[in-house]
C-alpha cells in the first residue's frame, strides 16, 4: 500500500487562493475546482488569513511568538524531568548501600 506525498503549498499559492476568493468573489468551491484542491483547503486558508493576516501562513515550522516560547518551554520542562527522574534513581542506589 503507497502512502500520498503531503503536498505543501507556499504562502504566495495560498495568498493568490485567499485572494480569489476575498477580493475576486469567486466561491471557495470554484476556486478549488480550478486548483485542484479540497474546497476545506481553501475555507481553512481563508480562516486563517482572516484571523491575522500578518501571520498566516508561517511556513516550514515557523510559529508565531508565543507558540515558539511554549515549545521551548515544554521542551525544557521535558529536559529537567528527566534530569529529575535519574536523580531519584541514583538516590535510590545509596539509600539502599546505606542499609
Amino acid at each position: 500500500m503507497t502512502r500520498k506525498k503531503r503536498v505543501v503549498y507556499p504562502k504566495e499559492f495560498k495568498l493568490e487562493a485567499v485572494r480569489l476568493v476575498l477580493e475576486k468573489g469567486m466561491s471557495a468551491a470554484q476556486v478549488a475546482r480550478d486548483l485542484g484542491l479540497n474546497p476545506e483547503m481553501i475555507y481553512r486558508w481563508k480562516r486563517e488569513f482572516q484571523n491575522d493576516p500578518a501571520f498566516s501562513f508561517p511556513g516550514h515550522g515557523n510559529v508565531v511568538g508565543d507558540e515558539a516560547e511554549l515549545r521551548r518551554l515544554q521542551r525544557r520542562v521535558k529536559e529537567l524531568e528527566e534530569e529529575r527522574d535519574i536523580l531519584k534513581k541514583t538516590l535510590g542506589y545509596f539509600v539502599k548501600d546505606d542499609k
